[in-house]
C-alpha cells in the first residue's frame, strides 16, 4: 500500500461527479480537500459529508473546494446528496483506482473477518502536493480540524 507523504506530489485523478468530470488539473493554484470515505448513504459516511457541508461557507471563504470520493456510482451519489442536502462534490471512482493510488484502499477486520475496503482518510492538497495527510480518521471534529489547517497553510 502506498503511504504519501506530506509535501509529495499528489496522484493525478479523473473522476465522474453528479456535475461532471473533476480532476486533479482542476485545482492547479489552488487548494482541495480531498477525501475518500467507504459507503454513500451510511451512518459515518453521512455524518462527515454533513459535517463537510455545514463548514463549505468557511472552507469557500479559505478558497477550499471539498471533493468526497467512493467507489459508489454517480447516480448513488446523486441520491445521497439530495437525501441530505450536501454541498459538497461528490465523485465516483468505481474501479477504486484512484482510491488505491491514495492508499486508502485497504484491509480491514470486522467480526475477526479480513476484508478490503476504504480507509476513511483525507488529504489537503494545494498546487498538486500534499499538505496534510490524515489516515483513519474518526468522524466527530474531523471537518473542523481539516477547515484549521487549510486555513492555516
Amino acid at each position: 500500500m502506498t503511504q504519501l507523504a506530506e509535501g509529495a506530489a499528489a496522484p493525478d485523478f479523473d473522476l465522474e461527479t453528479p456535475d461532471g468530470r473533476v480532476t486533479l488539473a482542476d485545482f492547479a493554484g489552488r487548494t482541495l480537500v480531498l477525501y475518500f470515505y467507504p459507503k454513500d448513504d451510511t451512518s459515518g459516511c453521512t455524518r462527515e459529508a454533513q459535517d463537510f457541508t455545514a463548514l463549505a461557507g468557511d472552507f469557500a471563504a479559505a478558497g477550499v473546494t471539498v471533493v468526497g470520493v467512493s467507489k459508489d456510482s454517480v447516480a448513488s451519489h446523486r441520491k445521497f446528496a439530495t437525501k441530505h442536502g450536501l454541498g459538497v462534490v461528490l465523485a465516483s471512482d468505481p474501479d477504486g483506482d484512484v482510491v488505491e493510488r491514495y492508499g486508502s484502499w485497504v484491509e480491514k477486520s470486522l467480526y475477526g473477518r479480513k476484508y478490503m475496503g476504504i480507509d476513511r482518510s483525507t488529504f489537503l492538497i494545494r498546487d498538486g502536493r500534499i499538505v496534510k495527510a490524515w489516515r483513519k480518521v474518526k468522524v466527530p471534529n474531523h471537518a473542523a480540524q481539516v477547515l484549521a489547517a487549510a486555513q492555516a497553510a
